[in-house]
């Protein structure tokens, strides 16, 4: 089968696998999208839109995607490099004249310096508490101001240094190059020429009542949650401003596949994602960042993209741009799982299309029952087991697990109502049988794995209570 199709067909476990993860990770709502060589082939959305009023999320409702709007800064850029109104080697203080005023340092980073962090100007300022609504996002004049007065930390291209404020002065570059705002041009040269209809570079109050509320984080696991108030990011827009749906977030991923030349050339998309910056903190690589794009691979699957913080909206999109695939994940709060959910599906395609190393399907043992009637949820007193079906074989894993490969098995069917662990080294029950117990209607009334026992659910929390204790009767037994 192609990708597509594989996808396709494993797209109703992967809802499944998600529902999961937003129940185990107590996250109000998450919404998500995958695309494959241009077909939707998963857009779902699970959960609520606002926790106090118990909003059901839709697919079509709004997320603040936050730093994902860096991409958008960066494809505008691309864009006039292109149509010669900016070069890469340019000095900002060329387009934002009052830095060169002020004498400021920064005016002689350049644009590219900029695009890859590698400009060495502050994060967010000194005073940064607009995350925390205490007061506005800047305007130009309070940025530009912060910026003379505390904007140096590093010397350019001394170390990696992502900055929001670095983005919000390219956005004041595409403005003075391009002669329109920068919620004009994107909405002129990327968002319109895309079909989009549902994203868009700052919060826009006549939709209020289309966008998923924020949430604040579950600290310590007991706080009920609250809902946070959608802001105008201002200046800051080209950094942190952006909305959009997962699906429509796939589409402009599409875009940066290469082929597609609806917004650049190859060549400028080859320069937007090739490897600018290895992110090394206290010794240890924590990142890779092209130009306005991260980089990094998930397994053997080289990726490109962006993560998104939001006062409560956590966000994540991975593009691989030579075969053909998007994944979009968005969560509204604060402490919301998008990148381990995003990079969980990754994997789970890449399981789906590919088997594990060493493990060949083995030829069926005569005619046995067809491979979805193995497949279930069970637990037990440790968690979950999902048996189910991926690229046409039949595996096992945690569906709660953060890292679904972590535990994940190759299954070989050796008759009908028995499985084995495809034998290899290891600390779990690799070469060991499965063996299940059926009802009188054919469903699977439990599953023995490693020699203990898991049921359906709703039976397992039936039988729950007699496995906090061992009784008397047992002893005796």
């Amino acid at each position: 089968m192609s990708q597509t199709e594989t996808i396709r067909a494993a797209a109703g476990y992967l809802a499944q696998f998600v529902e999961t993860q937003a129940v185990h990770h107590r996250v109000p709502g998450v919404q998500v999208a995958i695309r494959s060589d241009d077909e939707l082939v998963l857009d779902m959305a699970v959960g609520v839109a606002d926790a106090v009023a118990g909003t059901p999320l839709r697919t079509d409702h709004l997320f603040r995607i936050a730093s994902h709007s860096k991409t958008f800064a960066a494809t505008s850029v691309m864009q006039l490099v292109e149509a010669g109104r900016i070069r890469l080697d340019d000095a900002i203080g060329q387009y934002v004249p009052e830095l060169v005023e002020a004498g400021s340092p920064i005016a002689e980073a350049t644009i590219r310096e900029l695009l890859g962090h590698q400009s060495g100007v502050i994060r967010d300022g000194v005073h940064a508490d607009f995350w925390q609504l205490a007061y506005p996002f800047p305007d130009r004049e309070t940025l530009i101001a912060d910026i003379v007065a505390d904007g140096r930390v590093y010397a350019r291209n001394e170390h990696f240094h992502y900055s929001n404020v670095g983005y919000s002065l390219l956005g004041l570059a595409i403005e003075a190059a391009s002669g329109q705002t920068f919620d004009e041009y994107t909405r002129t040269h990327i968002i319109e020429p895309l079909g989009l209809t549902r994203t868009g570079a700052e919060y826009d109050p006549a939709r209020a009542d289309e966008y998923a509320s924020g949430h604040t984080a579950l600290l310590f696991g007991t706080h009920e949650r609250q809902v946070i108030e959608h802001v105008d990011t201002r200046v800051m827009s080209a950094a942190t401003g952006f909305y959009s749906t997962a699906a429509e977030l796939t589409e402009y991923g599409a875009a940066h596949w290469f082929g597609d030349t609806r917004l650049l050339s190859d060549d400028s998309k080859r320069l937007m994602q090739r490897l600018e910056s290895v992110v090394s903190s206290y010794g240890e690589e924590v990142g890779r960042y092209g130009v306005g794009m991260d980089v990094r691979k998930i397994g053997d699957r080289p990726l490109i993209g962006h993560s998104g913080g939001y006062p409560g909206h956590i966000t994540r999109t991975y593009i691989d741009p030579k075969d053909k695939l998007v994944v979009s994940v968005l969560t509204n709060a604060v402490d919301g799982p998008a990148t381990p959910i995003a990079t969980a599906l990754v994997k789970l395609i890449d399981a789906a299309l590919t088997p594990r190393r060493g493990f060949t399907p083995p030829a069926p043992a005569g005619v046995l029952p067809p491979l979805e009637s193995y497949t279930g949820r069970f637990a037990n007193l440790w968690g979950l087991l999902d048996l189910t079906v991926l690229g046409g074989r039949l595996v096992a894993l945690d569906p709660s697990s953060a890292d679904p490969m972590e535990g994940f098995e190759e299954l070989e069917v050796v008759g009908p109502d028995t499985l084995r662990v495809h034998p290899q080294t290891g600390f779990g029950s690799s070469g060991e049988l499965i063996r299940l117990e059926r009802a009188a209607d054919g469903s699977i009334a439990s599953v023995r794995v490693g020699g203990m026992t898991s049921w359906p659910v709703e039976e397992f929390l039936r039988r729950q209570p007699s496995m906090l204790r061992v009784t008397a009767a047992q002893v005796t037994a």
